[in-house]
């Protein structure tokens, strides 16, 4: 691309609302504004924010060259088609789309009309992973908690769908290696949908991941602690934080077994440092560095179809064991 790209946003919710306030700042862009299906809303952002809005998605795509797509994710499939079949270039929020078919769909349009798709996991950008990424060596036991109050965005789709995938995304590149057995539990509460879900995966590596969401908590939590030989770290993903511990280089295991040992005398303890910054506009900045050539895209749209894949693996193992409750969602995996 020779000139700044053109970027618009579509979805005005309350993510969007934040798209739209960091593009319409940040350099290497020319921002086109913004599309929002309710009026109401639209006028309201478009007043608050001072930027540009636009009365159809049509309009929109004619005035850009890329748009980042913060639609639920039922309608992710047909905004991203629309905009891909004209030739823009895509940055859609997690998950990719509801179904592999529609992700695999997606895709073969995007290879075909020679678009770029990067998909939103923000996790990717979170300073605690950003900081413990140096240190990830062959995980073998991986704990991720995810527990978030209830909220009506994102409860169109299973919690798997709408928070576990986050950490699938994070454990798939924590780990290097694809999904191979998974065992899950999980049940609805406040919604038709499944709002708690608990699931163990076993990786090609031999790694062993236990994962935990909720959207019925009545505080919020998002937690990850990884062991890999002698060493472990622990990030608190919400204060972008972390700490790495490891044995010390002349621990010797028998002393343990003679009498209680105090854990610091046997292990190296140290805060992990990474960049300030705020995730999302890590995030689009990533995006609008592909777009200018400047980098590769961070997310990939099969990095996002392989998280979606995991996600449907474990809605599927859940939907067996409830089949009354919510075997009727139209999950494929």
């Amino acid at each position: 691309m020779t000139k700044q790209p053109r970027v618009g946003v579509v979805g005005a919710g309350s993510l969007g609302f934040h798209h739209i306030r960091i593009l319409r700042d940040l350099r290497g862009l020319q921002f086109s504004g913004f599309f929002e299906t309710s009026e109401a809303r639209r006028k309201e952002v478009e007043k608050e924010l001072r930027a540009r809005s636009h009365a159809s998605l049509e309009d929109l795509l004619e005035a850009c060259d890329a748009v980042v797509i913060v639609v639920p994710t039922s309608a992710h499939f047909s905004v991203a088609s629309a905009a891909i079949e004209r030739g823009k270039h895509v940055f859609i929020e997690k998950p990719i789309t509801t179904t592999l078919e529609e992700a695999d769909a997606l895709l073969e349009l995007a290879r075909r009309n020679g678009v770029m798709v990067q998909i939103g996991h923000i996790e990717r950008f979170n300073r605690a992973v950003r900081a413990a990424l140096p240190h990830v060596k062959r995980p073998r036991f991986i704990d991720s908690e995810r527990l978030a109050p209830f909220s009506p965005r994102g409860s169109d789709v299973a919690v798997v769908l709408d928070l576990m995938i986050h950490d699938i995304d994070l454990l798939l590149t924590l780990v290097g290696s694809e999904a191979r057995d998974i065992a899950a539990v999980g049940v609805p509460v406040l919604t038709p949908m499944l709002d708690i879900a608990n699931a163990r995966v076993t990786f090609m590596s031999g790694a062993v991941a236990n994962i935990t969401s909720s959207r019925i908590s009545r505080e919020k939590k998002r937690k990850i602690r990884i062991f890999q030989e002698r060493e472990y770290m622990s990030l608190d993903l919400a204060a972008g934080t972390g700490e790495y511990y490891r044995l010390k280089h002349d621990f010797d295991p028998t002393k343990l077994r003679s009498a209680p040992a105090d854990i610091a005398a046997f292990v190296d303890r140290e805060k992990l440092h990474a960049p300030d910054g705020e995730p999302l506009k890590l995030e689009l900045e990533s995006f609008v560095a592909a777009l200018n050539g400047q980098s590769p895209i961070v997310v990939t749209g099969e990095e996002g179809r392989l998280a979606l894949g995991v996600a449907l693996r474990i809605v599927k193992e859940i939907e067996m064991t409830l089949p009354s409750l919510v075997g009727h969602a139209q999950h494929n995996a």
